[in-house]
């Protein structure tokens, strides 16, 4: 038998395997029965047992984690025989929030004998577990009474407001008459003496710190017996007043390796002398290297045994990609264009996009309103969009916006504050995304998101789109880096090698197309401008525009514009040096108004203080978005200075509410501004600029005339037609991809 028999034969083989495991998932979803509001049964047999009874005993466990080897062989037989009526988890019984994890916990449980009760811990609420938890088991928090003791769950996990849990939790305890009231919180409330605490306080303690304080005084207040917790792999036990603080961890997670941290479970006997709270400790061995051998072996052995299909689904997938690799090498490639590519069959469907940037609103800049404006442009036309974007606001992940998923920040010096890096090693971005199942990946920055953007394209073998947004060799002041190095060398590397392993480039003026060919871009581009929503910025209201001039104060004099982001790649010193010369070259009154905000802002603001140009220069800072078309047709005339853009989309708005423009000349102002057409542009030098400016200042005629035109130029380039122009490309690329 040939190789390339022997090669097919494995590869459908593998392609068998992968389908008979997934229509054996999807005969456990769909077959098997579900289990919902277990919760319910259970405290119902709890208050079965516990009937006109004032003496009973139970048992809490902390941090399971899914254990095989320890809770279920050996910690579920001596529960079964220990004489308890129930068991109850302090948090942390599954190792994530996976569907996996929960049905392999409740496969677990299915072992033990008695009535059960979980706590709603970190680990339940993982990966989206939160609606996991509450299909199968019930609410985040609850409370019951059974005997002559009142038992409470919270939740400490942030899911559930804490001001809403107080509010519940104080009217229940006022009207709570039970003899012993016990808690159960998955986060201590009071830290471990063993943990170094100043260091690790988010891990160790229930934050945020008000509602830590705020549950410590109605524990006090109303004599709450016993608190519960887990989230700690050791026993702790301390008390404040008449409350008892119990940390459990030791009934499945790795150890600590302190005399503290063993495995254990939490005997509670509730009798006429009242609550009696004793560990009992597991028989494990007291040697550490037999006890690390055994945490090494239960971690493999719950691979195995708990996320089994996902272990062969990524063993398959490896085979695959072996197989794949194989034929690249040994297969003949053509290197010429395929001219007979038909991108129809993707122009004639809906594309499902998922988008990964570093930048995206409520930040306001070029990059993120381009994003936003193809986000609806394609979902308007019926393309699902995904998009992967930082958490501006520390909103939990995912849950505000639709299409939307918000990455939280990690923290980063304080030199990096206009860059807000989303943490890209949460593993529920890559279930997000499969299941958003793409058909392909935009990609918006070269680095951090648009990285981790071009890895699980590799990974899910999808096509990659970058659109080359910023020039970054122009970002050198960002960087803790030698300026020159930078600009010179890494800028021009980062941008190459990234796009280079891409599959299409979109690029918006043809100067920025040349620009990659120059460095050594060798993929497709295509030199597509972004749009603008051309429409907006002609309905203006006329009262608004009037009361928006009495606040500025503004009479007959002309009105220069400029929307930009106070930073130094923006160049704006060098409209401030101009707007000084200007006063004493033109006898027409003017007033500078400067819209956007950022770091300069204040060096800025000095600067104009001390050239005395306070009458002539505003600084009006950031603006809502929804009203920015008000503040164009405030002007006569847009004024531009960076030489950092690749397109620079604020002069297109700005013709589109009818601006000509007068801006310095550099690569991606070239292509948008027709010189004495929509306006001009000119070398970096203040005689020449201001000389374009005082014409337009001075000829009214000669303005008019190129703000007819600046607005006939916008209506080119309206967001439909925009977003229409990215599917083709998107339809060329794909069909590129699937040819190969």
């Amino acid at each position: 038998m040939s190789r390339q028999n022997s090669l097919k034969i494995l590869f459908y083989l593998n392609v068998l395997l992968v389908a008979l495991v997934l229509s054996y998932k999807a005969y456990l979803n769909v077959f098997m029965a579900e289990v919902e509001a277990v919760h319910s049964a259970q405290i119902a047999s709890i208050e079965r047992r516990l009937a006109d009874r004032d003496q009973f005993s139970f048992a809490v466990v902390g941090n399971i984690n899914n254990s095989i080897g320890l809770f279920q062989n050996r910690l579920i037989p001596k529960l079964n025989d220990a004489g308890i009526d129930f068991v109850v988890s302090a948090g942390n019984a599954v190792s994530g929030g996976g569907g996996d994890n929960y049905q392999a916990l409740q496969d677990t449980l299915r072992h033990l004998q008695l009535p059960y009760l979980l706590t709603f811990g970190s680990n339940e609420q993982e990966a989206f577990g939160d609606y996991r938890f509450y299909e199968r088991f019930g609410s985040h928090y609850f409370s019951f009474q059974a005997g002559n003791s009142r038992f409470i769950f919270l939740d400490a996990t942030g899911k559930t407001h804490w001001h809403w849990q107080i509010r519940w939790l104080q009217d229940l305890l006022q009207r709570d008459s039970a003899t012993h009231r016990l808690v159960f919180i998955a986060t201590p409330l009071l830290p471990v003496p063993e943990e170094p605490v100043s260091e690790q306080e988010d891990r160790t303690v229930l934050q945020p710190p008000l509602f830590r304080q705020q549950l410590l005084r109605l524990f006090q207040q109303h004599q709450v017996t016993a608190v519960f917790s887990a989230s700690l792999p050791l026993w702790d036990q301390q008390q404040r007043g008449n409350t008892r603080f119990v940390v459990t961890g030791g009934a499945g997670d790795q150890l600590q390796g302190t005399a503290n941290s063993f495995y254990h479970y939490v005997r509670v006997t509730v009798d006429s002398e009242g609550v009696h709270i004793e560990p009992m400790p597991l028989a494990t061995g007291q040697h550490p290297v037999p006890r690390q051998l055994e945490s090494l072996w239960l971690f493999v052995y719950s691979l195995f045994y708990v996320s089994y299909l996902n272990f062969i689904l990524l063993i398959s997938a490896l085979m695959l990609v072996a197989i794949k690799l194989y034929t690249r090498v040994f297969q003949r490639r053509d290197y010429y264009p395929d001219y007979d590519l038909d991108p129809s069959p993707w122009l004639q469907q809906p594309l499902r996009v998922a988008m990964f940037s570093n930048s995206y609103l409520p930040a306001i800049n070029g990059v993120s309103v381009s994003i936003e404006r193809l986000r609806q442009g394609l979902s308007h036309q019926g393309n699902p969009v995904l998009l992967i974007v930082p958490d501006y606001q520390n909103s939990p992940m995912g849950t505000t916006e639709s299409g939307v998923l918000r990455l939280p920040p990690l923290p980063i010096p304080g030199h990096w504050k206009t860059f807000n890096p989303g943490n890209i090693f949460l593993a529920s971005i890559r279930r997000r995304v499969a299941t958003f199942q793409p058909d392909l990946v935009h990609l918006h920055h070269p680095f951090w998101l648009g990285s981790l953007g071009l890895l699980l394209a590799r990974w899910h073998r999808l096509p990659t789109i970058y659109t080359y947004h910023t020039r970054l060799e122009q970002q050198a002041h960002f960087v803790p880096l030698p300026g020159l190095l930078f600009r010179n060398l890494i800028a021009h590397w980062l941008t190459r090698r990234f796009a280079n392993r891409c599959n299409g480039i979109i690029v918006p003026t043809n100067s920025s197309e040349e620009y990659l060919h120059q460095i050594g871009v060798t993929t497709p581009t295509f030199v597509q401008p972004t749009g603008v929503d051309y429409e907006r910025f002609q309905r203006v209201d006329q009262g608004a525009l009037n009361t928006l001039r009495q606040s500025l104060g503004l009479t007959n004099e002309a009105v220069l514009i400029t929307v930009a982001r106070l930073s130094n790649e923006k160049n704006l010193d060098f409209i401030i040096d101009a707007i000084h010369r200007l006063r004493h070259l033109t006898p027409r009154v003017f007033r500078w108004l400067l819209v956007g905000d950022g770091q300069e802002r204040q060096r800025l603001q000095q600067r104009i203080h001390q050239l005395q140009l306070q009458e002539h220069i505003t600084l009006v800072g950031a603006v809502p978005p929804d009203t920015i078309a008000n503040w164009y047709h405030l002007g006569d005339l847009f004024l531009f200075a960076s030489r950092a853009e690749t397109q620079g989309m604020v002069i297109l708005e700005a013709m589109a509410a009818g601006l000509p423009v007068v801006a310095v000349r550099s690569s991606g102002i070239d292509d948008v501004i027709l010189q004495g057409n929509n306006g001009f542009k000119t070398p970096q030098r203040l005689d020449a600029w201001c000389a374009r400016v005082v014409q337009l200042l001075d000829d009214e005629p000669l303005r008019q005339t190129l703000a007819d035109n600046a607005r006939e130029f916008g209506s080119q380039h309206s967001v439909a037609a925009f977003a229409a122009n990215i599917k083709t490309i998107y339809a060329r690329v794909l069909a590129r991809s699937s040819r190969r």
